[in-house]
């Protein structure tokens, strides 16, 4: 008796110890376990099928460590068991290697197939756990689980993919075959199974499939043989499925067949048979009746649909409605088709070659025209040279409308083609097409448009031209131009393209920011998480020249945070960020920003750090300068506004003078920013004077090599010197010393310095008469007079105030030296056109000259015969003398007294004090009457007068003074007196006899002086006052 396969089996593992059987299955377990994860469709059911195979093996492993019944039950549960497992196993192996093609059109069936392998092995899995109950009572609950999960579990293939095979078969059975459908198909089904849609990998697995198709026919599985057949004829329709050399070969021999017709001809016209009967155009798709007529396939639809199964030529009624379509019509139609391309192309070619604009925009018109109606024509014109003779046109031509119709035409040519790509750019095409982005906006954005499709590829970015790209200088430069420009689609082309070079190049970062945009070098130094990186892009910012408004864009962009937290990082991090903010810290608002993200107290903290660097230190000082200037200590606040200690960073950035380590780098700015801080205020300055000796720690730096730190030092010592000048002149009697101070007075290259040194002779006291005669000795007057006639408004105030020392009374020498080097008609100026304190400083040193006129005025004896009057020396009117301005100083023969005048009427306290005092150099004790009369001719009392009512107490007290004088002659009584008495007795009345006691006792005697001329009873008044 013949014994079935199974007993067989059952039998000779009967021969086979238990414990080999169950060493064996384990290893098949985890072998096909391990293969499911490597099937390339479906990954998600097959990886399924991998945990639950991973998850027997530990049940099969505690059979194994337990001492198994050797029953035939036990091995028949165990042969169920391993047959499942290999059928599981042959199904992997199945699918592991085949197209990824065709695993998705089978992806339906294969799902289900893992399915049922699943189950039937879930089964077998129960079987054994029921044979082995008592061996696996400590794993009971895992086995019951997973034999549980895995004969209930259920699998569907992705709906994504279920939906293309869909969309597959339905166009296979309506004969879909147009090169759109066949683009989109081929496509859809590239992106589903992760093949790269270029020509090299689609080709891959076309020939994949047709080696499936052949193992199908070879089954005799005629139906799916059928189908693979149909789409393999339908894919290899795509465009990214053409065999290029098949392409140049068909290309090859259609122009072998329009050489026999004339180069003049364009055009073939179509036989008779390629039109369609209903709608009289050529068909596309031909299909044919069971009657044999032949329409277009969407022409006879719309017919069926409107006139009903009635063939539109005889008019029968149709039995059978089958479209079969006529491949031999189609194919006759598609050659005819073809050489009417290689007609045109040709015909093309010529045009371009006239080098007449308009036979070449007739040319490009019939190439769009032909990429249009089919896109095997981007290859065809690209063999036939088309191309290369269009970029060169694009090279040479002025035509706009040529430049414009050829980048559009070109963008149509490399229009989802790589190969076509590559061959512009070999013609140098980027060198043509970068220009025309800088031209008009018609130009520009057709340009822009062009190189964006250059750029890409199927998988994004095409990294190569991106990188032939950025090796063309100009296109950043042009591409941000376009950026800014006022057309938004180019625009967003343009920055989307400058985004993926500043990706791929952080040259190209730089490049942009130069060409003013700075998007890429601000996020980079934002988000930049590689310091390195982030480093580079900061020491791109710092080599750049920025001018304010870019300045300030950086700051408001958000730049000064992850620089102020680069603060903190390593020596090149805290480098590259310091001297970042250095740029950035001029302009009014990046101070702000420093200020309010607490970037002060870093700086500061790694100032008076003794463990800083020195170059690190001297870059704190930089930012620290840069933040003082112009505005003192209003950013030295911490993040929530309140002032640091002013006085520790004082203190520090002088004790950078005492250290023996401290070089010019560090001395520098660190000097700039305490002369920032000093001009803030006075008490800054007592502390750097007073508390830290300023004064002795910054001479020694006059003495020093480096010019720059000398000339910070006078600015500093200009300051210092207004409350602590002690010292300094000693310093100056030392050699060459004060010749190097006249130096800086004499530089007006320098207005800054010019103005300090100026400042600071006018601070050394006035009492040091040989200092002044030395300054004279050494021109220092000179070069004083000088700064008066060319200096600035602030240095010539500082020169005006150092003129003082050379005018005292005391020293009658030094006052004619004044005078012989021409200073009087410069302060005389000053009267005029000078600034506030220029003008009061001016009206004083006349007042210093004018107290010497009366004792150098030449008094004449009286004449004793009028006869010889007329030929006398005119007297001055004020000192009854000759005068003039280099004897005597006169200020009326200066021409000083209505500009003095003029003063009073301005009612400013301070210029208006020093002319009062100026006037009342004029009336003498001895000869008032003189003096009265000069300012009555010269219309000078009555402003005195108002002074009365407008100027303050001291004011008022030297309009007194010069009245009391005035008003000892009759004359002015008479002319004045009842004014005045109102004036007078105005201040007089005052109830605050405490506050005004004094101003109220001189105007009393005013009143008395009054009283005495005119009759008014003041006497009560004045004796209460005086009393």
């Amino acid at each position: 008796m013949e014994m079935c396969p199974k007993m067989l089996i059952l039998m000779s593992l009967e021969l086979v110890p238990i414990g080999t059987i169950l060493a064996v299955l384990t290893n098949q377990v985890l072998k096909t376990a391990q293969a499911a994860t490597d099937v390339l469709i479906e990954k998600e059911s097959f990886k399924v099928l991998s945990k639950h195979l991973f998850d027997i093996e530990p049940v099969l492993k505690e059979l194994q460590l337990q001492t198994l019944n050797d029953s035939p039950a036990a091995r028949q549960t165990l042969e169920y068991l391993e047959e499942d497992v290999k059928k599981a196993n042959n199904m992997v192996e199945k699918y592991k290697n085949r197209s990824r093609f065709y695993l998705l059109f089978n992806c339906r069936h294969i799902v289900k197939e893992v399915q049922e392998v699943t189950r039937d092995i879930g089964r077998s899995l129960a079987a054994l756990s029921i044979a082995n109950t008592e061996l696996l009572t400590g794993i009971s609950d895992q086995v019951n689980r997973l034999q549980n999960e895995m004969q209930r579990v259920e699998f569907e293939a992705s709906q994504s993919k279920i939906e293309i095979v869909d969309k597959l078969n339905q166009g296979i059975n309506d004969a879909i075959l147009d090169q759109g459908f066949a683009n989109d198909m081929l496509e859809e089904i590239a992106m589903a199974v992760g093949v790269p849609v270029e020509p090299s990998e689609i080709s891959k697995e076309l020939e994949n499939l047709r080696k499936e198709k052949e193992e199908t026919a070879n089954r005799k599985e005629r139906a799916e043989a059928f189908f693979l057949e149909q789409v393999i004829e339908l894919l290899s329709r795509a465009d990214a499925a053409r065999d290029f050399e098949k392409v140049k070969e068909q290309y090859a021999q259609r122009v072998q067949v329009i050489e026999r017709y004339d180069t003049s001809r364009e055009y073939i016209a179509p036989l008779k048979t390629f039109f369609c009967p209903i709608n009289r155009t050529v068909m596309v798709d031909p299909v044919s009746l069971c009657t044999d007529t032949t329409c277009e396939r969407a022409a006879i639809k719309a017919w069926f649909d409107r006139e009903g199964r009635i063939d539109p030529v005889t008019r029968d009624l149709l039995d059978d409605f089958t479209l079969r379509p006529n491949l031999g019509l189609r194919q006759s139609i598609e050659e005819w088709r073809e050489i009417n391309y290689c007609l045109k192309i040709r015909s093309s070619k010529e045009k371009l070659l006239s080098g007449e604009d308009l036979s070449v925009e007739a040319a490009l018109s019939q190439m769009q025209d032909l990429i249009r109606e089919n896109s095997i024509n981007k290859d065809w014109i690209a063999i036939g040279g088309l191309t290369g003779i269009i970029v060169s046109i694009l090279g040479s031509s002025h035509n706009k409308d040529v430049k414009r119709n050829i980048l559009i035409t070109l963008k149509d040519v490399v229009e989802g083609h790589p190969r076509n790509k590559e061959k512009v750019v070999e013609s140098l095409g980027l060198d043509h097409i970068i220009p025309c982005l800088g031209r008009d906006s018609s130009i520009s954005k057709a340009a822009v448009e062009l190189l964006y499709e250059l750029l890409q590829d199927k998988s994004g970015w095409n990294v190569s031209i991106c990188r032939k790209l950025s090796q063309t200088g100009s296109a950043i430069l042009f591409l941000v131009t376009l950026l800014k420009g006022p057309v938004r689609e180019s625009a967003e082309k343009a920055e989307k393209i400058l985004m993926k070079l500043c990706d791929e190049d952080e040259e190209n970062i730089s490049r942009a920011a130069r060409a003013d945009w700075y998007k890429p070098l601000i996020d980079r130094i934002i988000q930049g998480s590689e310091s390195s990186s982030r480093i580079s892009m900061v020491r791109t910012l710092v080599n750049m020249e920025l001018v304010d408004k870019n300045i300030k864009l950086l700051g408001k962009e958000g730049v000064i945070p992850p620089l102020l937290e680069m603060v903190s990082g390593n020596v090149e991090s805290q480098d590259a960020s310091l001297s970042a903010l250095v740029k950035l810290s001029g302009c009014h608002e990046n101070k702000e920003l420093i200020a309010a993200y607490g970037g002060v107290p870093v700086i500061a903290d790694l100032i008076v750090s003794p463990h800083t660097r020195s170059a690190i230190t001297a870059r704190c000082c930089e930012v620290l300068e840069k933040l003082t200037s112009d505005d003192g200590i209003k950013f030295l606040v911490d993040e929530n506004g309140n002032q640091l200690e002013i006085e520790q960073i004082i203190k520090k950035l002088l004790a950078f003078l005492q250290s023996a380590n401290s070089s010019n780098i560090v001395l520098r700015p660190a000097l700039r920013a305490l002369l920032g801080i000093c001009k803030s205020g006075a008490m800054f300055i007592k502390t750097a004077v007073l508390t830290a000796n300023g004064v002795s720690l910054i001479l020694p730096l006059l003495d020093g090599s480096d010019p720059e730190i000398r000339e910070i030092a006078i600015n500093l010592l200009s300051l210092f010197t207004q409350h602590e000048p002690e010292g300094v002149v000693e310093y100056l009697f030392k050699p060459r010393r004060l010749e190097a101070l006249v130096g800086y007075l004499e530089n007006g290259d320098k207005a800054d310095v010019q103005m300090a040194a100026a400042g600071l002779l006018a601070n050394l006291p006035k009492s040091e008469v040989s200092l002044t005669m030395k300054l004279i000795e050494v021109e220092g007057l000179n070069a004083i007079i000088s700064i008066l006639r060319s200096g600035t408004m602030e240095a010539k105030e500082n020169a005006l105030t150092a003129l003082f020392r050379f005018t005292e009374h005391t020293n009658l020498d030094s006052q004619r030296k004044v005078v012989e080097l021409g200073a009087y008609p410069l302060l005389v100026k000053f009267l005029r056109v000078g600034s506030v304190t220029a003008k009061a400083r001016a009206a004083a040193l006349i007042g210093n000259l004018s107290t010497s006129s009366p004792k150098l005025a030449v008094v004449s004896k009286p004449a004793r015969c009028s006869c010889f009057r007329s030929s006398c020396v005119p007297l001055c009117e004020a000192h009854g003398g000759i005068c003039s301005v280099v004897t005597t100083f006169c200020l009326l023969e200066a021409g000083a007294l209505p500009l003095l005048v003029k003063l009073l009427h301005e009612e400013i306290d301070v210029t208006a004090y020093e002319a009062i005092q100026t006037l009342s150099t004029l009336v003498r004790e001895e000869s008032p009457h003189r003096g009265a009369n000069v300012l009555h001719n010269a219309d000078a009392i009555s402003p005195i007068l108002d002074i009365l009512n407008w100027g303050p107490g001291s004011l008022k007290e030297e309009a007194l003074v010069l009245l009391e004088k005035v008003f000892t002659v009759r004359e002015m009584v008479e002319k004045y007196g009842s004014v005045a008495q109102l004036r007078l007795v105005d201040i007089t009345g005052r109830i605050n006899i405490h506050e005004d006691g004094h101003l109220r006792r001189k105007a009393a005697t005013v009143l008395a002086l009054l009283d005495r001329y005119s009759g008014f009873d003041t006497s009560s008044l004045a004796t209460g006052l005086n009393g």
